[in-house]
């Protein structure tokens, strides 16, 4: 078995004046997740918790948080959050956040976006998924830590990779840079996702008597997720997620192909080096992880099988509302103010 442990040691901000942090689309799954996270953040004061709508028939409180954090959200303020916050994290539909986070990063606001809005660098593929963003704001970062470290420290709105992504590339981005894929054969991505992955809004597909007892593929070859691995690996991938009858949690299971006499050990070798001193990454070797090993925790595990043909299967856990989405969030809003990336999620 690998392990990766922490060995690195970062700055705490004892001493530091408490950022003011507010949340937008805050009675979302990934807002509530949010709110449940920096309610306990011992350097962050959240200063607002604001609904997607900007009536005041969206302003309401949330029961499952009672002690948790105690506040009412409101409704959504562009000048509030301009106002009293540092940063601001926006769990908005894309085409709200896409018009709110350039006038944020215009304001001097610091902004982690976790739709998926500005995640793709290409004009074209970003026309077709997200159309109502236009242009990408000055210094930003794509928010997948493990990765981009330096890049989100330094930046002024990181864009919060998708669940899908997140656990696609972290297995898939250390065997592209080690030249391990076979580039003229296939990538394989099957993945499947828990209920909560389609977001609060309900539909017949996500209904309880219709995904219940069920499995069922989606969005075959038109899934913008598929856009955001291809830009992570650098060329096509075959991309098809799942909808299983679970509340939480995401599991890939990736197929490719590694040059003849690759072995086990070596691919555990370049997973060691990319991730040396990664908390949330935990290698697992040939004992393939589950999603019960990861949910409700901020951990991506990664396990691996090898044939001496060259053939691999990957399989790549997370619980897709927290290290797919809240959890990686407030991790870059560690990184962006020079903490420990653990506080709060340990």
């Amino acid at each position: 078995m690998h392990t990766v442990t922490a060995d690195r040691e970062m700055p705490s901000g004892a001493g530091r004046a408490a950022a003011r942090v507010a949340v937008a689309g805050a009675t979302g799954y990934t807002g509530q997740a949010l709110l449940r996270l920096l309610a306990r953040h011992p350097a962050v004061s959240l200063t607002a918790a604001m609904s997607s709508g900007q009536t005041a028939a969206s302003s309401r409180r949330l029961p499952a948080l009672a002690r948790v954090w105690d506040g009412a959200v409101v409704p959504l303020s562009e000048d509030a959050l301009k106002q009293d916050a540092d940063l601001v994290f926006l769990a908005l539909p894309d085409s709200k956040a896409a018009e709110l986070a350039p006038a944020l990063v215009d304001a001097g606001v610091r902004v982690i976006d976790l739709s998926g809005a500005f995640r793709l660098r290409d004009d074209a593929a970003r026309r077709r998924w997200y159309p109502e963003t236009h242009s990408l704001p000055a210094g930003l970062a794509y928010g997948l830590t493990e990765r981009e470290r330096g890049s989100v420290a330094r930046a002024q709105i990181v864009a919060n990779p998708g669940c899908y992504p997140t656990a696609a590339l972290l297995a898939l981005a250390p065997l592209a840079e080690a030249g391990l894929l076979v580039p003229t054969a296939d990538i394989v991505v099957d993945a499947k996702s828990g209920v909560s992955g389609a977001g609060k809004t309900p539909s017949e597909r996500t209904h309880f008597s219709e995904c219940h007892g069920s499995v069922g593929a989606y969005g075959v070859f038109n899934h913008r997720h598929g856009a955001e691995i291809d830009q992570g690996v650098g060329r096509p991938v075959t991309f098809t997620p799942h909808l299983v009858p679970l509340d939480r949690g995401l599991l890939a299971t990736i197929y490719v192909r590694l040059p003849p006499g690759t072995t086990e050990e070596a691919v555990g070798d370049v997973y060691e080096q990319a991730y040396r001193g990664a908390t949330f990454v935990r290698l697992v070797g040939a004992a393939l992880p589950e999603i019960k090993h990861v949910a409700h925790t901020n951990f991506c595990d990664i396990g691996w099988r090898v044939d001496p043909s060259g053939r691999a299967v990957i399989v790549s856990v997370l619980d897709n509302l927290l290290k797919g989405a809240s959890g990686q969030a407030v991790q870059n809003l560690n990184v962006m103010l020079g903490l420990d990336e653990r506080t709060a999620l340990l």
